[in-house]
C-alpha cells in the first residue's frame, strides 16, 4: 500500500535583499484582432473584428483524430482555428465551416497570429519602412491607434 502524505503549502521564495517583490504580469490569454478582409456571412454582412484565446496541448492534440485532418493534413490549420477563434465579429460559434470560409488572406493572418501568440506570447511584430529604413514595432492583430 502506498502512503500519499501531505506537503505543506508552497511559499514564494523571498526576494532578495534590498530588491522590491516584484509581481508577475498578468497572463494574457485571449487576443483581438482585426481581419485584413473580412468573413463575409451568408446574409452578406462582413464581420472584421474577433478574438483568439491562447491554444492548449488539447487544441492541438484533438485535430490529430479528426477525420478530415487524416484525410488531408492541410485541413489541420482550419480545425486548429476553429477552437482556438472564439468570435469573429457577432458570431461566437465559429466553427470549421466558418474557417474554411474565409479570405485566404485572412486565413494566412490567423495562422501567423496563432503563431505569434502561441510562440512568442504577443502580436507585435518588427518592421521597417521601406523608404527610410526606420525599425519600429507594429501590433499586428489590428488594433486602432491607442488600444491595447
Amino acid at each position: 500500500m502506498r502512503r500519499v502524505m501531505a506537503s505543506a503549502p508552497v511559499e514564494e521564495a523571498p526576494a532578495p535583499a534590498g530588491e522590491p517583490r516584484t509581481e508577475r504580469p498578468k497572463l494574457r490569454t485571449e487576443f483581438a484582432f482585426e481581419l485584413p478582409r473580412g468573413y463575409v456571412d451568408d446574409e452578406g454582412k462582413v464581420h472584421h473584428s474577433g478574438v483568439m484565446r491562447l491554444a492548449t496541448a488539447r487544441d492541438e492534440l484533438i485535430p490529430l483524430r479528426d477525420d478530415r485532418v487524416r484525410e488531408n493534413s492541410a485541413f489541420l490549420t482550419v480545425v486548429l482555428l476553429a477552437r482556438v477563434v472564439t468570435r469573429i465579429g457577432d458570431i461566437t460559434d465559429v466553427h470549421a465551416g466558418i474557417i474554411e470560409n474565409l479570405f485566404a488572406s485572412d486565413l494566412a493572418f490567423l495562422q501567423d497570429m496563432y503563431r505569434r501568440v502561441n510562440s512568442e506570447g504577443h502580436t507585435r511584430a518588427s518592421v521597417a519602412c521601406p523608404e527610410c529604413g526606420h525599425s519600429f514595432v507594429v501590433d499586428v492583430a489590428g488594433g486602432r491607434l491607442g488600444e491595447s
